[in-house]
C-alpha cells in the first residue's frame, strides 16, 4: 500500500532503520559480535517507545539479511537464537503498549519453532495500532521481488490478471511490505553508506541519514535529532519546490 507521493513537511509517518555496527560496538569493548547483538536487541525497545512522542506510526527494522547466512555458524546460530528470546520475553510488552508487530522476508530457511513464535506475534499484536513494527527476518530486497514476480506471474497463468494491466501497483500488491506506507526517511547507523539490499522498490523516495553512531548506542535523543533533520528536507518527488 504506498501513498500517494506528494511534497510533505514535518516530521516522517514511516521510518526504515538499517541497524548496524553490533559486531564493532562489541568489538571495542574486547567483547564476543554476539554480545553486541544482545545490546541491540534491548536498544530496539527504546526506539519503538519513542516513535509515538516523534509522530512515527510504523517502524522497519532490518534484523537478518538474506545475506548474513555467509557468517559463521556460530553467529547466525546465536542471532537466531536472540529472534526467539527476543520475541518471548517480548511478546506480551509489545501487544500492552500498543504495537503491532508484522514480519518480512523469506522465512523457508528459518526454523519451525521460530516461525511459530513470529506467527503467534503477529496474531496477538494484530488488534494494536499505535505503532506499527515490521522486522525484516531473512529479508533481502533482491529477493523479495523475485517473489513477487513469481507470484505475480502465476495469477498471469492462470488467467486471474492480464499481462496489459500489470503496472507498478500491480507489483507492490506482491510485495512482502504490501500494507504498509512506503518509507519516508531510511536510517543507517555505523557511519556505513550503503542500503544493503533493504527496501529498494519502496525506498524509491526515501530521505537517507547516513550516521555515525553504532546502533547499541542510537539513543531516544539521537534518533530524535535524527527525525529533526528530517523536518528541514525539501522533499519535492521530482517536481519543483514553491
Amino acid at each position: 500500500m504506498t501513498d500517494a507521493a506528494s511534497p510533505t513537511t514535518g516530521g516522517p509517518r514511516h521510518v526504515a532503520v538499517i541497524m548496524d555496527g553490533n559486531g564493532r560496538w562489541a568489538r571495542a569493548r574486547g567483547r564476543p559480535r554476539l554480545f553486541g547483538h544482545h545490546a541491540g536487541a534491548k536498544r530496539v525497545r527504546e526506539v519503538v517507545n519513542a516513535c509515538p512522542d516523534l509522530g512515527i506510526k510504523y517502524l522497519t527494522i532490518f534484523a537478518f539479511s538474506t545475506e548474513n547466512w555467509k557468517r559463521t555458524q556460530t553467529e547466525v546460530a546465536g542471532l537466531m537464537s536472540l529472534f526467539r528470546r527476543y520475541i518471548t520475553k517480548e511478546a506480551r510488552a509489545l501487544r500492552d503498549e500498543g504495537v503491532r508487530v508484522r514480519f518480512i522476508g523469506d522465512r523457508v530457511r528459518l526454523d519451525d519453532k521460530l516461525i511459530k513464535l513470529m506467527d503467534e506475534l503477529e496474531e496477538l499484536t494484530a488488534g494494536n495500532d499505535l505503532v506499527h513494527l515490521t522486522i525484516a527476518l531473512n529479508y533481502g530486497s533482491r529477493d523479495e521481488v523475485a517473489r513477487a514476480i513469481q507470484r505475480l506471474a502465476y495469477e498471469v497463468a492462470e488467467g486471474g490478471l492480464d499481462p496489459a494491466d500489470v503496472n507498478e501497483d500491480t507489483l507492490t500488491r506482491f510485495l512482502d511490505t504490501h500494507v504498509l506506507p512506503d518509507p519516508d526517511l531510511v536510517i543507517r547507523t555505523s557511519g556505513e553508506a550503503r542500503i544493503s539490499n533493504f527496501l529498494l522498490w519502496q525506498s524509491a523516495y526515501a530521505e537517507y541519514e547516513f550516521i555515525d553512531t553504532l546502533w547499541p548506542d542510537f539513543t531516544r535523543d539521537v534518533f530524535a535529532e535524527v527525525v529533526a533533520g528530517y523536518g528541514k528536507r525539501d522533499r519535492r518527488f521530482g517536481a519543483v519546490s514553491g
